[in-house]
């Protein structure tokens, strides 16, 4: 990695979201392997998706969080 520090504060906040939105997917789309986790990472995996399997209606659908996010980024 180079050591040019790009000033990301320039970006609006709904841009930086939609940067870190992209990185993300690109990140993912590697596969699940490409990410090495702890031990206790691998434990709260299990334990939220646990306590989504006991209660899946708590849940928060994506776009509903990411609406509200840009929302509140203007």
């Amino acid at each position: 990695m180079n050591n040019l520090t790009p000033d990301f504060r320039a970006l609006s906040i709904a841009e930086r979201i939609q940067l870190v939105e992209d990185i993300w997917d690109s990140i993912a789309a590697e596969g699940p392997d490409s990410v090495d986790l702890t031990d206790p990472q691998r434990q709260e995996l299990r334990r939220r998706i646990a306590a989504h399997d006991a209660d899946p209606g708590s849940a928060v659908p994506w776009d509903t969080v990411r609406a509200e996010l840009f929302q509140q980024a203007h």
